[in-house]
């Protein structure tokens, strides 16, 4: 590990609570400048009291994407170049397919995938300018390993992930650093009143669903992870000088992705043949 050379100037989504508040304490704590998206008018002063003239609250939406261009501009001229965007705006989405409306899907996805790929693509420009920069995508375990009545927020994760890992690859000969941090089970918001749960509607799941739903409800505030202790993960990350383009966060985390793995590579010698069957001979 390397350590950060000097002060750096962050640009976070979603800091009023979770990790985003999180990331953001870790980063003012060590000495950084941040500037941090809030939803809320009210969110502005109690943020840019965590370090009078370090922390800068900007009001936006990333699911308006003509807004988020002019307002990277203006956060660049406020306070200087960004150096390292973590793209931390996110939900979840809880409901089973069948029941899920198609336009819970869409908003799912612009918030998760599209806001932060429009957020990348405001600060990508400067950053290939200067051969230099670290971009942080907060995806989830639900980018690798699924479970029912989650499959709108999987897709979402998935998306970012497969476009963090691509992206890595696009930028690696400019300086640009890309990782994509999937966290497990962490005592955030996201299982309580950050959660946008569907309706139920269709007996045939309940079976199979209602449990799930209790149990995520129970669980909700008692996850085993930290976020404090993610937050120092991340300025670790962005101080590598070869930082992951994946990373697990929380032993749930692990061990429910290495049992994917296992499962997936079983799967593949099973229908290894078949697989192979289908070129031309």
């Amino acid at each position: 590990m390397s350590t950060i050379q000097g002060k750096k100037t962050f640009l976070i989504t979603g800091v009023s609570s979770g990790f985003g508040r999180a990331f953001a304490e870790a980063a003012l704590n060590a000495g950084h400048v941040v500037a941090g998206t809030v939803r809320r008018d009210a969110d502005v002063q109690p943020f840019e009291a965590l370090a009078a003239g370090r922390a800068h609250a900007i009001v936006l939406d990333v699911t308006d994407f003509a807004a988020i261009g002019p307002a990277v501009a203006t956060i660049t001229e406020k306070i200087g170049a960004i150096d390292v965007l973590v793209n931390n705006a996110g939900y979840g989405y809880e409901g089973v397919l069948e029941e899920s409306p198609l336009e819970d899907l869409r908003h799912q996805f612009d918030v998760n995938v599209f806001g932060a790929v429009a957020m990348i693509k405001a600060v990508l420009p400067a950053m290939r300018e200067r051969r230099s920069g670290r971009i942080i995508n907060i995806t989830s375990m639900g980018g690798f390993v699924t479970m029912p009545g989650i499959s709108y927020y999987c897709g979402s994760k998935f998306a970012l992930e497969g476009i963090s890992e691509t992206l890595a690859k696009e930028v690696a000969g400019f300086g640009i650093k890309v990782t994509a941090v999937a966290p497990g089970s962490f005592r955030t918001d996201w299982a309580g009143r950050s959660m946008v749960r569907s309706g139920r509607s269709i007996a045939d799941y309940d079976a199979l669903f209602t449990p799930i739903r209790q149990a995520r409800e129970a669980k909700s505030g008692k996850q085993a992870g930290d976020p404090v202790k993610a937050a120092h993960v991340l300025l670790e990350v962005i101080a590598a000088d070869n930082p992951p383009v994946h990373l697990l966060l929380g032993t749930d985390a692990l061990g429910l992705v290495r049992d994917k793995l296992a499962a997936l590579n079983t799967e593949i010698e099973t229908w290894e043949k078949i697989t192979r069957s289908t070129d031309f001979s």
